[in-house]
């Protein structure tokens, strides 16, 4: 094919002004616009945005994170493909030496690493540097590891087919891009930045657990456990925001310096309290607030050691992580492994850190995969909030107001992956909406009842108030672990402050006169979805100790989400749940199964589920369809033996009976770990979409097919199916 003409022009203008460019007054900026920009614009990527795609649908991001006080940039582009991040590109002046100077690569490569990019560039446009960013980035490194490829600009015309192969806006596309990233197969030093974050966050906790037990001895276990999770949630919630430009960069670090550091902690914790209005900092009583304040963690004695071993490995240069672009699923991935496990103490008062005893017997923790949320979320809020599904304004969209209805549940939210895929794609709709509202000259922004505001670039963005009051209105979850609890309402909470600066966050406190967190304890609750208030009435409580009621954690939906029952239920039901056996056998889960099937067996609610081996995730199928709306959409990933397990029958016919249809995509298990939905578990699932409803002529429209992993993963990327031909099976 041969480079294009408007390559050669480049290269031409820069060969003969070379020694201009080179001297240090010609800045990045200016090689950008008038170098760089038209290079990747020949690669077929619309760089200007001339399509005038909303922020989440743009083919690049300029700047991709805020600026954090000079102390590190942000990688200058972000290339996406449907909104999924592919590759980041690092622009330098022309005065940089590329190839030999170490910062700029390994700032493009901490970048890249965090934010789970395979490939990633640095260029000057007089030099092209292409990083396997797959590497774990060290500050020892030289500027060539992970080089895989160098290019000067006058290899450009003879390379072309090269680089348009690989980055061309067609060949990301095409998959020419994930071809040549499987290609370059993992070297020595690969290493994932959620492993190594997740063993770096279970060293602190055996750190932090050791030195609070020893200092602490009056502290139970659940005291315990709590006091570590809330240490650990705040630091990493700070330092996010002190790289998202939110918080003071190096606050943290400034307790590296002196004595006293838990004390000088509680103060940053007493300031992020009056800022934020997260239950992640609540220490004082407040009015129309359910939680009761945290009397706990304040009066904790920590040794100085313990706190600064924390926070010295985070911060560059030493830290391999950027976490302005750490991605949410990522982190969520993380905390779903690091709930796995939890601490107890010995009879000397000694911490040790244990996998759960469900974790220990299915072989560790299962992590939804990005992918698989993604397909759930758009196949059941994507399908119930489009045009053909209900009454739309004259543009096309539902409304704002119509949305707010919406209720979207996941009733064993885990680390809180499905809420924040639900939470995102909300996000992503209304921001959509108002950007053609603005288009059309039918929304202003600049006042305080606008929902956007303008940014420097003229983009629109939704200013923090809307995003509190779609996430207040929207999602709801409930989690029997408290640990799980608390690290959704952290996930949902770091989304809230997504794209958002010190600037921008006072700017909209000042102007609504509250604080720029929503308090979601109204939203996220903790219970055990299963077990009603009525298990005290079926069961002999004389044979319950304290720490099994506590265990056992009973929820009343009427009582806990009393508007939403009370209309009808949800609208939305998504999620993974739970794919534990009841057993009679004590401490086998943190469920105590002896229990639960003495009273599932009792209860006449879940006939449905019985028969053969009780399985958890079917008693999750029954109590879903019971909180969902006539007309709900669910959505889950199973075991495939839904499908075909005579222990199944009374569940399955259930869900069939009480269906308009129900779609079922399977997945046989493979023996090649990279083959499967869940890397480390030889488990066949199946991913369920259904629409309730008990009107006895809608009932039978079932579809089922199989997919190959990989066929399913490519394929539902970025798109979603049509459900309009659905097929009959009797």
């Amino acid at each position: 094919m041969g480079a294009p003409d408007n390559i050669k022009r480049l290269v031409d203008t820069f060969h003969n002004n070379l020694d201009s460019f080179k001297s240090g007054s010609y800045n990045e900026t200016q090689v950008r616009r008038e170098f760089i920009d038209p290079l990747f614009t020949s690669l077929g990527w619309d760089v200007d945005n001339k399509a005038g795609y909303a922020e989440a649908y743009k083919d690049v991001i300029h700047e991709f994170s805020l600026k954090t006080k000079d102390v590190t940039e942000a990688p200058d582009y972000c290339f996406r493909i449907g909104g999924t991040k592919k590759f980041f590109v690092e622009a330098k002046k022309p005065s940089i030496n590329v190839k030999d100077a170490i910062h700029p690569s390994y700032q493009l490569r901490r970048y890249a690493w965090t934010a789970k990019l395979p490939l990633s560039i640095l260029t000057d446009f007089e030099e092209f540097a292409v990083y396997d960013t797959r590497i774990l980035p060290k500050k020892t490194d030289k500027a060539s590891t992970g080089r895989i490829i160098f290019h000067t600009y006058s290899d450009y015309l003879d390379k072309w087919d090269e680089i348009d192969s690989i980055f061309s806006r067609e060949a990301v596309l095409k998959g020419s891009f994930d071809k040549y990233v499987a290609s370059n197969k993992k070297k020595k030093g690969t290493a994932e930045v959620d492993e190594v974050f997740l063993d770096q966050m279970e060293e602190w906790r055996k750190t932090i657990a050791k030195n609070i037990a020893l200092r602490n001895p009056a502290l139970t276990i659940r005291e315990l456990n709590y006091a570590v999770q809330k240490t650990i949630d705040r630091i990493i919630f700070l330092r996010i925001c002190e790289d998202r430009g939110i918080e003071d960069y190096g606050q943290l670090m400034t307790l590296l310096n002196g004595t006293n550091v838990y004390d000088r902690l509680k103060q940053i914790y007493y300031r992020a309290d009056e800022k934020y209005n997260s239950g992640l900092f609540h220490f004082e009583k407040e009015k129309d607030r359910i939680e009761p304040p945290d009397n706990l963690t304040l009066d904790l004695s920590i040794d100085d050691k313990t706190i600064k071993d924390v926070i010295k490995n985070l911060y560059y240069p030493d830290s391999p992580y950027e976490f302005s672009v750490l991605p949410a699923d990522i982190l969520g991935q993380v905390y779903e492994q690091f709930l796995g496990k939890v601490i107890r103490l010995t009879p000397a008062h000694f911490a040790v850190v244990e996998d759960k005893p469900e974790v220990k017997k299915a072989g560790g923790v299962y992590y939804t995969p990005t992918y698989i949320v993604d397909y759930i979320v758009q196949n059941t809020l994507g399908r119930l909030i489009s045009p053909l599904s209900q009454r739309v304004d004259e543009g096309g969209f539902l409304t704002p107001k119509q949305i707010s209805k919406l209720k979207i549940l996941d009733p064993a939210c885990g680390s809180g992956s499905f809420l924040i895929g639900a939470y995102e794609y909300l996000l992503n709709y209304h921001l959509e909406y108002y950007n053609t509202q603005y288009a059309d000259g039918k929304l202003k922004t600049g006042n305080k009842n606008s929902p956007v505001y303008e940014t420097d670039r003229g983009d629109i963005r939704l200013t923090t108030a809307e995003k509190k009051r779609i996430l207040l209105s929207n999602i709801y979850g409930v989690d029997i672990d408290p640990q799980a609890v608390e690290v959704t309402k952290l996930s949902l909470l770091l989304k809230v402050l997504e794209g958002e600066s010190e600037e921008t966050l006072t700017n909209q406190m000042r102007m609504f006169r509250e604080r720029a967190l929503p308090d979601l304890s109204n939203n996220i609750k903790c219970g055990n979805s299963l077990i009603g208030p009525d298990f005290y009435e079926q069961m002999e409580m004389q044979f319950l100790d304290d720490e099994e009621k506590m265990r056992i954690n009973v929820f009343d939906w009427n009582a806990e989400f009393k508007e939403i029952m009370s209309d009808g239920g949800f609208d939305v039901v998504i999620g993974n749940p739970p794919y534990d056996v009841l057993e009679k056998e004590r401490n086998k889960s943190s469920w105590p199964h002896e229990v639960l099937t003495k009273y599932i067996g009792n209860y006449s609610h879940y006939d449905h589920a019985l028969g053969g081996k009780l399985n958890l995730f079917r008693f999750f199928v029954i109590k879903s369809y019971d909180v969902l709306k006539e007309s709900g959409l669910y959505g889950m990933i199973i075991p495939l033996g839904f499908l075909a397990d005579i222990s199944c029958t009374n569940s399955r016919n259930f869900l069939f009976n009480n269906s308009e249809f129900v779609s079922a995509d399977c997945f046989p298990q493979k023996d090649i770990p990279s083959k499967r939905i869940f890397l480390k578990a030889k488990l066949s699932t199946v991913i369920v979409i259904s629409k309730k409803s008990t009107n006895s002529e809608l009932k039978g429209r079932i579809l089922i097919r199989t997919y190959p992993y990989n066929a399913f993963k490519d394929k539902h990327k970025v798109c979603s199916l049509n459900f309009s031909d659905l097929s009959i099976i009797d």
